[in-house]
């Protein structure tokens, strides 16, 4: 099927320039000649929208140094020296994008020659408590990857500050340079809670999306896409807050170690030092995407709580896992101080969450043979019976290239939440009446993607210094279309939401632009969230669905498989 795509996209630069739609591009210049930036950075630097940069081998941000990132600036991660940046202890990165400009770091190579582990990934290395016991010799841990001698992580000040990333984008990261031994797409060792991070998207990364080593540090509004190892993995005594964060797999890509979710330890050996791992996440989404065939054996679970770990997770929402949670309770020595019995004193705290589609048989359990009962744990403040099509979802939220995630209005999801437990107190999580990432269709700004994210990278280009979204009207950006399912082999649907009442032509082109199907003229539509069938029976190829309303004129590819 990837074939197929590619061999069709010079046809769809053609029909791009042909008809007006929000993600059209003109065809890719030549890549001008990058700033190359390699080796330690140990003054204040500025990187600058006007240019596009090259990361070339480990580049460190040294300590009493800022690297400042303009919005819309574009950094490339170099394959044959699998570039990397890491902020030291004592430095920090100031990267604030903006939803009309944000910062991507991504892939060296062409379109359509993209692949997981492209680069390294993004690093930031604080001083905030970890677990790891020091030696005589060496007093805090290297990061893992063990990129220099002195990548150390771990101190004493939870409020250590490694500066600001927000509407930054990650893609393509996750170089392995051993077996088990690769670059996560955002690493985050011993970073404090001085530290900003919100609206981050990490897309195709070759290891975790998201790895927290330790730290204190806080942070909103997250993305993991079409990764292959773990979405959110924390170790090492990391005791931060999380709130609303988004995972779509690809269910046909997973890790040969086993891709979970969430994964979660104390440390290696499951031991009670301090700090424990205690972070506490809220308003997740978990999805692995449907498949006609079969998933691939290497996914395991949406949460595997191991070694100790007292992870709490609440108000969040899992679904398409083989099994839903596996309370892992260790073995000896350390099988008196597990994730069970943490669970049972309340430090591990799973409620008011949506385990959608799991048998009763698949939606928890237990390893390592006590009498714990782990699905009388999760049932008793969890829902565990909901279907996925029960949750009333939007018709294009399992999408691989262009997924919606505001469910629709009648969506159950819309209430259930709470935050009355007292780990949810303070002033970092926002109440909200949902479970799950997203507010309902017809909630103000319930899409917090829209905009500044890119879910087809593999096709964009990235030669244009300052150019990190598609050039599209305001008034596009609202219709947020999708194909479900896309691939499709039959009937498939159109959605795609409406700011205001408006009217609508809604018509199908082939990958040379001819019209092979008007499947609305004319139609008078409320505002809100729109579903259309588009027709069956359509020959195996790539196809766009066009809606055209008084505003503006949108188009979204899909492809019909044999």
């Amino acid at each position: 099927m990837k074939k197929l795509v590619l061999s069709v996209l010079v046809a769809l630069a053609a029909i791009a320039a042909a008809a007006p739609q929000a993600q059209a591009q003109t065809t890719c210049p030549v890549a001008p000649t990058p700033i190359v930036v390699s080796g330690s950075i140990t003054a204040n630097t500025t990187w600058t929208n006007n240019n596009i940069y090259l990361l070339q081998g480990f580049v460190f941000v040294e300590s009493g140094a800022t690297l400042t990132i303009q919005p819309g600036t574009i950094i490339k991660g170099d394959q044959a020296s699998k570039g990397t940046l890491t902020i030291k202890q004592g430095a920090r990165i100031d990267a604030r994008g903006t939803a009309a400009q944000p910062i991507v770091f991504t892939s060296n190579q062409p379109a359509g020659s993209r692949a997981r582990g492209d680069w390294g990934g993004l690093i930031l290395l604080g001083r905030a408590t970890q677990n790891i016991p020091g030696t005589a010799t060496q007093p805090l841990p290297k990061i893992e990857g063990g990129l220099t001698p002195d990548t150390f992580f771990g101190g004493t000040d939870d409020n250590d500050n490694s500066g600001t990333l927000q509407y930054v984008r990650i893609e393509f990261p996750g170089v392995a340079f051993t077996t088990d031994n690769e670059i996560n797409g955002l690493t985050l060792g011993g970073v404090g809670a001085g530290t900003t991070i919100d609206h981050i998207q990490v897309s195709y990364s070759g290891d975790d999306s998201f790895e927290w080593f330790g730290g204190s540090v806080n942070a909103k509004y997250l993305i993991a896409f079409r990764g292959i190892d773990d979405e959110w993995d924390t170790d090492n005594g990391f005791h931060g807050k999380v709130q609303f964060g988004v995972a779509l797999r690809d269910p046909n890509v997973a890790d040969a170690s086993g891709s979970n979710g969430f994964e979660s330890d104390n440390d290696a050996q499951g031991s009670n030092n301090l700090p424990q791992t205690s972070a506490i996440f809220s308003n997740m989404s978990n999805f692995i995407a449907p498949t006609s065939g079969t998933l691939n054996t290497n996914y395991k679970r949406g949460m595997h709580l191991r070694r100790n770990s007292a992870l709490s997770v609440f108000n969040s929402v899992v679904a398409g896992y083989p099994v839903g949670l596996l309370l892992d309770e260790g073995t000896a020595p350390f099988s008196a101080t597990n994730s069970a019995v943490n669970a049972t004193n309340g430090t591990l705290v799973l409620k008011n969450n949506v385990f959608a589609g799991f048998a009763r048989g698949s939606v928890a359990t237990r390893v390592n043979g006590s009498t714990y009962n782990v699905k009388q744990f999760l049932g008793a403040t969890n829902d565990t019976t909901s279907t996925v099509a029960s949750l009333n979802l939007n018709a294009s939220n399992f999408s691989l290239t262009a997924p919606g995630f505001v469910p629709l209005a009648t969506t159950p999801l819309a209430t259930g939440a709470s935050f009355t437990d007292a780990k949810l107190a303070g002033t970092f999580f926002t109440p909200v009446t949902y479970r799950g990432a997203f507010a309902p269709a017809g909630t103000p700004n319930a899409d917090w993607t829209a905009g500044w994210t890119n879910f087809n990278p593999q096709i964009t280009c990235y030669n244009l210094a300052g150019q990190t979204l598609a050039a599209k009207a305001a008034a596009d950006k609202s219709l947020e279309l999708g194909v479900y399912p896309n691939p499709v082999a039959g009937a498939a649907k159109l959605s795609f939401t409406v700011a205001t009442a408006t009217t609508a032509t809604v018509r199908v082109l082939d990958a040379t632009g001819r019209l092979v199907a008007t499947v609305a003229t004319g139609r008078k539509l409320a505002a809100g969230p729109q579903i259309i069938a588009l027709p069956a029976g359509l020959k195996p190829g790539l196809y766009m669905a066009t809606v055209a309303t008084a505003e503006t004129t949108q188009s979204v590819r899909f492809v019909v498989a044999q």
